[in-house]
């Protein structure tokens, strides 16, 4: 591969694995702007919720991921990957212009469908074009730009704070325009040319309920656990975290906001230097079983120690820390790596809908197991990365160096 080749390649990268950076920052800013809701338009823990429930953090992203994904294997991931940003665009107009309650829910629900079917587009076309030797490094890069997305999203929300919804509506302002720039940008793109070949073969085009048996279904349960119970963790721990912050540690608005930034800055890092560095070189297993570990020490300080801030900060640290080469890395990764070509976009569609829906379902008693004690919901949340803990460390797979032509040929169905 050429030097060029490899600077075209890291750029496809990039602008694929912005679809990160978009659905973090929609989460957060959402997240950054719920108690500033509540206060402006009087909103019940109920709706609160319901807020959570459908937006980009939930039902929406994954109703989107899992009709974006099926459309991605029959049309190929550009078409998708490109025109969805002008359907986010839509929605998160209504986010800035929001006027009634009604718009913030309508407006997280079109901007969570188009964050959806983005992801598996972008996530195959990243493992599709990565070098079989660094396919995690490629993959490391838009876990990265996940978390720069909330740390920019977080940092204006920081030196907005004084402007109250005025803020939060320039915030959701940056996105629109990052996605207009985005749809351009995306234009140039090429197809991948993996899938251009797999549309060419009869025999490369497996018909989707071959994902519900065999190994292909082992492997969509395996991804659906362990990234499932760790999502329910992450999403109602970063969409109500800041919320959590005022309404039980007493914290401000700004010094919410700033834990948070933090937080973020810390599993940036973690990506770089740990999952990037080392998952296309040693036992993916182990680095994925640390990762567990660590997160749960890091959950478990909320169950047993009065939330203040130092108490939070060393929270923040460690989740994020073990975050950075943990169960959303390596479920981005695996995800693609498990399915064949023509099936990778649906599965990995599919496996996400599962994660965002059920995370929409828990999503909605969040407020009222807050309202009964947030000891109960610490403990909760803990449970959840133990589990997700297990299922990873049992089910891992051993994928480094190989190229998804042997991966594929491996867990072909044998009849």
């Amino acid at each position: 591969m050429s030097g060029e080749d490899k600077t075209d390649n890291w750029r496809d990268t990039i602008l694929a694995g912005l679809a990160n950076y978009i659905d973090a920052g929609s989460i957060v800013a959402g997240s950054a702007a719920l108690a500033l809701w509540q206060e402006s338009y009087h909103l019940s823990n109920d709706f609160v919720g319901l807020i959570a429930a459908f937006g980009p953090n939930a039902i929406g992203a994954g109703v989107g991921a899992m009709i974006g994904g099926w459309l991605c294997d029959r049309l190929g991931r550009k078409k998708i990957y490109q025109w969805d940003m002008l359907i986010y665009a839509a929605g998160m107009s209504l986010l800035v212009f929001a006027a009634a309650p009604w718009m913030i829910v309508t407006g997280f629900l079109i901007v969570g469908l188009a964050v959806g079917a983005d992801i598996p587009a972008s996530w195959s076309l990243i493992a599709e074009q990565a070098p079989d030797a660094s396919r995690g490094k490629h993959s490391g890069v838009a876990q990265a730009l996940w978390y720069l997305g909330p740390v920019v999203v977080l940092l204006m929300s920081l030196a907005l704070t004084s402007l109250g919804v005025l803020g939060a509506r320039i915030v959701f302002g940056h996105l629109v325009v990052i996605a207009l720039g985005l749809t351009l940008l995306r234009s140039r793109m090429k197809e991948s040319e993996r899938w251009v070949e797999a549309q060419k073969s009869a025999a490369a085009r497996p018909p989707i309920s071959s994902l519900f048996r065999g190994r292909y279904l082992g492997s969509i349960l395996g991804l659906a656990g362990m990234y499932g119970f760790w999502n329910l963790w992450a999403g109602t721990n970063g969409f109500f975290f800041p919320y959590i912050l005022r309404t039980v540690g007493a914290a401000t608005q700004a010094q919410s906001v700033a834990i948070q930034a933090v937080s973020f800055g810390v599993a940036m890092l973690s990506v770089y230097f740990m999952f990037m560095k080392l998952s296309d070189k040693v036992d993916q297993r182990v680095l994925f079983a640390v990762s567990a570990v660590v997160q749960v020490v890091g959950m478990a300080l909320l169950a047993v120690l009065p939330l203040t801030i130092p108490v939070a900060l060393l929270h923040v640290f460690l989740l994020q820390f073990g975050a950075g080469f943990g169960a959303q890395s390596f479920f981005q990764l695996w995800s693609a790596e498990q399915f064949p070509t023509a099936l990778r976009a649906t599965a990995q569609g599919l496996c996400f809908a599962i994660v965002r829906i059920s995370l929409g379902g828990f999503s909605l008693f969040v407020p009222m197991l807050n309202a009964t004690g947030f000891t109960k919901l610490a403990w909760i949340l803990t449970g959840f990365l133990v589990i997700s803990g297990v299922i990873g460390m049992l089910w891992a797979p051993r994928n480094e160096g190989k190229s998804l032509e042997q991966l594929e040929a491996e867990r072909a169905p044998t009849s």
